[in-house]
């Protein structure tokens, strides 16, 4: 038998049979459709809270100035530490594995433009800051180092504060007023979505020079006129977090008089651990989904299997009527084989248009902060077509190899006598 023969006859059998060749296909494109939905749903969910939290900032540490709970140096232990201006120049070279080591300092304010007024957090530190917590300028420009150095009243905006404060829209160039104080505007950030924070949102705050902030909003009593809020380190690289991390617990204890060990007096906010925390959780999810979907999977292969043994069973007569008139037993399972892979192929490009099909409809609602849609993974696609599949083939050519290898008139009256 020729080729074209074997398809023409492939085809025509599987046409004769549509019901029995729907349902197989369906099996298959059910499993194949339910766990790429199921995967990528989890690997959207972990893909949303991954982007959320590197709008925070990533891979930075938040250094709180605290009370000591351990006695150092003579010092009891309830000693009330303040960090100051000048840590940064002191402990950045005693840290090597640390990249940048800036001070903060935020204080609410009365802020005024010439067309509305609001009462946002104002917040100074250096040029950096941009690139340490993800600031993104929509228009204008940050403050940079010549700002800093010459004390400069500039002003960049978040997003909703400039709103606000600028509800007719241009705001470069104009003036606003801190607490009386007049600021030039110089820019203003692309907004952006925030799952946590220390002292407010990025998009509600005013950032202005660190000098122009410890002249014009220091901090009150009993802090000093140079003390800082917090002091924002970032490793060299990921690699380097836990040395960085030890080397500025030691050169602050070190300049402040404190244990390295004691936590209380310098408190860190770690976003590394935070996100690995968020990434074993949103794995779990992920691996939860795809645990679902593999189940669903398997139900879908026992419904396939079944599906291809009842058909191989009732066609022990044709293969005895085959055998019969000269068929050897490797044409007969070679049209078993092209029937089930042409049944795999079909089912397995249906239920995989119709999950990314599904995935890009359900993309284009609105999702939530923390999800940002149905992510579909190739992976998830190759192994549910390919273990659906493997199912079928061996469903199919298992009972087929046996009934091609018995005597036609046994299959014959196998056949017959059901």
């Amino acid at each position: 038998m020729s080729i074209r023969d074997l398809f023409v006859d492939v085809l025509h059998t599987l046409w004769s049979n549509k019901l029995r060749t729907f349902l197989t296909m369906f099996g298959i494109a059910w499993g194949i459709v339910s766990i790429v939905l199921m995967v990528g749903a989890g690997e959207g969910f972990r893909q949303g809270n991954e982007k959320m939290q590197q709008t925070f900032g990533r891979d930075i540490m938040i250094v709180f100035a605290g009370r000591t709970s351990m006695q150092a140096g003579g010092t009891r232990a309830g000693h009330r530490v303040f960090f100051d201006r000048d840590d940064p120049a002191y402990v950045l070279p005693l840290a090597p594995a640390c990249k940048y080591v800036m001070p903060e300092v935020g204080n609410e304010a009365s802020v005024h433009s010439n067309y509305n007024n609001a009462h946002p957090t104002v917040t100074g530190s250096y040029p950096e800051f941009t690139e340490v917590r993800s600031i993104v300028i929509a228009e204008g420009r940050f403050y940079n180092w010549t700002d800093v150095r010459e004390g400069r009243r500039v002003a960049f905006l978040g997003t909703d504060i400039k709103k606000q404060l600028f509800p007719f829209g241009k705001s470069i160039g104009e003036n606003i007023y801190i607490n009386g104080i007049p600021y030039v505007v110089i820019g203003s950030m692309e907004g952006k979505k925030q799952n946590s924070s220390y002292d407010g949102f990025d998009v509600n705050k005013v950032f202005i020079p660190f000098t122009a902030m410890q002249e014009d909003l220091p901090n009150k009593p009993p802090s000093t006129h140079t003390s800082v809020d917090r002091l924002i380190v970032t490793p060299r690289s990921v690699t380097e977090h836990e040395a960085c991390k030890h080397q500025v617990r030691v050169a602050l204890g070190s300049r402040h008089g404190f244990d390295p060990r004691d936590k209380e007096a310098a408190g860190i906010w770690d976003t590394l651990e935070d996100a690995k925390a968020f990434a074993k959780m949103t794995d779990g999810m992920k691996y939860f989904l795809g645990a679902v979907g593999i189940t669903t999977l398997f139900l879908g292969g026992i419904g396939v299997m079944n599906v291809m043994l009842v058909a191989v069973r009732e066609r022990t007569r044709e293969i005895g009527v085959r055998k019969a008139v000269g068929a050897p037993a490797h044409s007969i399972l070679r049209q078993f084989f092209l029937e089930t892979i042409i049944i795999v192929l079909l089912s397995g490009g249906s239920g995989l248009t119709i999950a990314y099909g599904v995935c890009a409809l359900f993309n284009q609602l609105p999702m939530p902060d923390f999800f940002v849609g149905f992510v579909p993974t190739w992976q998830s696609g190759l192994i549910s077509t390919s273990l659906l599949g493997l199912v079928a083939v061996l469903a199919a050519m298992v009972p087929a190899s046996k009934a091609a290898t018995i005597d036609p008139i046994e299959a014959l009256r196998h056949e017959g006598g059901g």
